[in-house]
């Protein structure tokens, strides 16, 4: 009796990256596909499909490597945990950029394999991907990280002492997914005044323009700074508040070796995206105590990210962090925990993307960890 295999996806816009997968997928037996619905991909994506649900079921079931496809019945990210659970299949399979730890915890629950694949086209074709076929004639607005210094671009955290946030601004390799600490937020703000891609005219200038769009006046929520710039200003930018919502500094890294350091030392595992319901503000130890740290956490990065010191780096990233937590524990809860406690050993550093409360982890480490997402930093144009 043939065994069964698991794959799950959007699969929008069928190219052949998708084939060459399903077609290494169903070298271990026989394959079912289930697929995000519309209202999945939109709740996840923040965008609708190019082709509806119906379609994408029509395509993949005309494809020879698949036994069968259906509309995953759930919603979020584990949308297809029912149909897993009805399927009882042998093997899930995903690419390296679809693990997650969730995904793995499921598996390891209903005893089923979970193998992860490298991202590798048939003989003779071009490496392809979703994201980079709707950036082709689509959007290709950058996302951004933060390293270190997270909320001190709020003047009611540096009013207590001043200091540095540092972003790397991210290449869209990938389709980041909303409410994970991505800047998606402020990214779909900035697809407002330029749908295709960033004009051509200097990074401060353009973030500027970007964080006054977004926060008109009379906004009673401000979005820190430190989004706008992270979009804007590509390589490692660092900017430095004092009790005022847009820095008065900047200091910024474009040399190749450094930018290729980081590539090589950080990496990030999906999480969930943040509850919408989640106050990040409910419960907060804003102080001179807490905030010093912060910002002293920043410097040190910035020192070791320029010496190419990884244990240094991974010590400042730390306790970035935990100044974060300490000033607002609800970014962190016992799932986020848990999800953390799977790297240790394998990472030297963790800490969320953005604001917490979910999203993505990201992870100093020596070299790669499996099933996790490389990173690619938008480097310097020439103007």
């Amino acid at each position: 009796m043939s065994k069964k295999v698991f794959v799950s996806g959007c699969y929008d816009m069928l190219h052949s990256g998708h084939i060459a997968f399903f077609k290494e997928a169903s070298s271990y037996g026989d394959l079912y596909v289930g697929i995000g619905s519309d209202a999945t991909v939109d709740e996840l994506k923040g965008r609708t499909t190019i082709n509806s649900e119906q379609e994408r079921i029509y395509m993949i079931n005309a494809i020879k490597y698949v036994k069968e496809a259906f509309v995953n019945s759930g919603s979020g990210i584990l949308d297809f945990e029912d149909d897993l659970r009805k399927l009882k299949p042998d093997f899930f399979v995903v690419n390296e950029d679809g693990y997650s730890p969730s995904k793995k915890e499921l598996c390891d629950a209903l005893g089923i394999e979970l193998k992860v694949l490298n991202r590798i086209p048939d003989a003779g074709l071009p490496e392809r991907s979703t994201t980079a076929i709707r950036s082709a004639g689509n959007c290709t607005l950058p996302y951004r990280i933060d390293l270190a210094g997270t909320w001190i671009d709020q003047p009611y955290v540096s009013k207590f002492h001043p200091g540095w946030a540092i972003t790397l601004s991210l290449e869209p390799v990938i389709e980041y997914n909303e409410r994970c600490g991505m800047s998606t937020s402020t990214r779909n703000a900035a697809k407002k005044i330029w749908p295709y891609y960033l004009p051509l005219e200097k990074p401060e200038k353009l973030a500027e323009i970007l964080f006054k769009f977004e926060n008109t006046p009379g906004s009673t929520l401000i979005s820190g700074a430190q989004d706008a710039i992270g979009i804007c200003m590509p390589g490692l930018v660092r900017h430095y508040y004092d009790n005022a919502y847009w820095p008065l500094k900047f200091e910024s890294i474009h040399k190749e070796e450094t930018l290729k350091w980081l590539e090589n030392h950080l990496c990030m595992a999906m999480l969930w995206p943040r509850e919408p319901d989640l106050d990040l503000l409910g419960e907060t130890y804003i102080n001179k105590e807490n905030v010093q740290p912060l910002t002293e956490a920043a410097d040190e990065v910035w020192e070791a990210i320029k010496a190419h010191d990884l244990e240094k780096f991974a010590a400042g990233f730390s306790k970035s962090f935990q100044a974060q937590i300490k000033m607002f524990p609800e970014m962190v809860n016992d799932r986020i925990n848990a999800e953390i406690d799977k790297f240790k050993g394998k990472a030297l550093a963790w800490k969320l993307a953005g604001a917490g409360g979910g999203g993505y982890l990201i992870l100093v480490s020596e070299k790669p960890i499996e099933g996790t997402m490389r990173i690619n930093i938008r480097r310097k144009e020439a103007l």
